[in-house]
């Protein structure tokens, strides 16, 4: 994910919001983890509910802030 990341800001590339971004040529890209699914994915749950709110918090997706949001650290 940080390769990926790193080499679509670059160079005039512009992250914005829950994992996306614009690379230098203006192409949206959403940069998510594997996990990401598992950890926001029921939305009647407590623990995807605190996932999702971590989430919406971030630009580039920390997938261990999720986890720890999603276990109420």
């Amino acid at each position: 994910m940080d390769y990926y990341w790193e080499k679509l800001t670059a160079d005039g590339g512009q992250e914005s919001v829950c994992g996306w971004l614009k690379d230098k040529y203006g192409l949206s890209w959403q940069i998510v983890p594997e996990i990401l699914s598992k950890l926001v994915g029921d939305p009647t749950s407590e623990k995807s509910q605190r996932a999702m709110k971590a989430m919406l918090q971030m630009k580039k997706i920390d997938i261990e802030s999720l986890k720890k949001a999603y276990e109420g650290r």
